[in-house]
């Protein structure tokens, strides 16, 4: 079954130094375009992260610093990346959780103001773990019969989540073939934020998921103490919640 598109969709996978969003950086990064006319496209970079990838993180992906040292660095590809996604819907496998908390971290610390405004994501993980619970490899060969070569390697991981989600619509008819329909299903919970730091209530209004506000709506939050915003602005905390923490701040001001 291919996909029945209103705007392009692009599937992609990230290899990094880890999985820290905050702090860890991308090693290569693989872009698989699909067009509503059918037409695709594709790109693989790898990037120097400018730190050292640790010897566990390479035991995974095989990405060494020797192999990454003459690449480019992500503010130098951050345009190339961004053309390419961003008139398009994001999909990937864990990636509502990793690949785009991580992307949206790089993008903003390259100057690229990036966020999901609309956008769909479409998460080809939770579609297999709330229907079969497995893993990358597992699924690839239940969806299509085919095994997984080159796991861990960012082309192989983009190509066999686009294969994947095709084989799903096939085998689900439940699964309603449209991007926004995906994206929903997809989402664990409604959150304002990648990280999930800041979700959304009953209400649809922003609340903390952490600390000694857990739970507190956040509007409220900045104006009975003002300093906890400065806290986070200057704390390690994802610039991403960053920018949403400083957009419900603005929203505030200007509705006064």
């Amino acid at each position: 079954m291919e996909l029945k598109l209103t705007r392009p969709i692009c599937f992609f996978d990230l290899e990094t130094t880890g999985i820290d969003i905050g702090k860890d950086r991308i090693v290569e990064i693989s872009v698989f375009k699909v067009f509503p006319n059918g037409n695709k496209e594709s790109k693989t970079w790898l990037v120097n992260p400018t730190i050292p990838i640790p010897a566990q993180t390479t035991a995974v992906h095989g990405i060494t610093d020797e192999k990454v040292a003459n690449e480019p660095t992500f503010n130098e590809l951050a345009s190339q990346v961004y053309n390419m996604i961003k008139d398009s819907d994001l999909a990937g496998f864990n990636s509502d959780r990793f690949d785009i908390p991580l992307l949206a971290e790089e993008l903003l610390r390259a100057g690229v103001d990036f966020d999901m405004k609309g956008r769909v994501s479409v998460d080809v993980q939770t579609v297999f773990h709330k229907m079969e619970e497995r893993t990358l490899s597992a699924a690839l060969k239940f969806y299509t019969g085919k095994s997984l070569e080159n796991a861990h390697s960012a082309e192989a991981d983009t190509m066999a989540t686009y294969e994947i989600l095709k084989a799903q619509l096939d085998r689900y008819p439940e699964l309603e073939n449209d991007m926004k329909s995906l994206s929903e299903f997809t989402t664990r919970k409604k959150i304002a934020d990648f990280a999930g730091m800041i979700a959304f209530d009953k209400d649809n209004e922003e609340i903390f998921t952490f600390g000694k506000h857990k739970g507190a709506k956040v509007d409220k939050v900045l104006e009975t103490e003002p300093g906890y915003f400065s806290w986070i602005q200057n704390a390690d905390f994802p610039l991403y919640t960053k920018k949403v923490l400083t957009a419900i701040k603005l929203r505030k001001l200007n509705t006064k």
